[in-house]
């Protein structure tokens, strides 16, 4: 039997997840307000959206819109301990959602993301998975630049970091 593309996704987030919760766990609870940079996120807002975008998945399985409009508003953190939660609720969401479907369905259906009336993407729940994925490995390598500006040592991604090796 062929390997189905849930199963694939499936791999792939649990092998993501791990580095994405060690990375989470450095966040430091007093720098929670800390910026690189006045047009940059601070901490807190670049950690909690990397601990909800696991949640992005059972979304796209879910609902067929995500509306702007309606006010979104992130989950609070406070502690690095929050952000754990945050993202082992979105993790365990994210995955028995994606268990729970197949390929025919991820592939033959679409989600939009919108503004009102304004459409700002629609894709396949397929390709609004793969976003969410590419998506957390983009802001968890940004979450490392924020860890290393603040001396804290990176823990390796898919080998071992300069820290793992000694190096820092």
């Amino acid at each position: 039997m062929a390997t189905q593309i849930v199963d694939l996704l499936l791999k792939e987030i649990n092998m993501e997840a791990g580095v994405t919760r060690k990375m989470l766990a450095l966040v430091p609870d007093d720098k929670f307000d800390w910026k690189p940079h006045e047009k940059s996120m601070s901490f807190r807002q670049l950690a909690v959206h990397l601990a909800e975008i696991p949640g992005w998945i059972t979304m796209a399985i879910q609902e067929d819109v995500l509306d702007f409009a309606g006010g979104y508003k992130p989950t609070h953190a406070e502690t690095a301990q929050d952000l754990l939660r945050i993202f082992d609720e979105n993790y365990a969401s994210g995955r028995a959602a994606l268990s729970e479907t197949n390929d025919e369905f991820i592939l033959n259906n679409t989600w939009t993301m919108k503004m009102g009336e304004q459409v700002l993407m629609t894709l396949t729940k397929y390709e609004t998975i793969r976003h969410s994925i590419s998506q957390n490995i983009h802001h968890r390598a940004q979450l490392g630049v924020f860890l290393r500006l603040n001396n804290i040592a990176i823990p390796g991604t898919y080998g071992p970091s300069a820290d793992d090796m000694g190096k820092f």
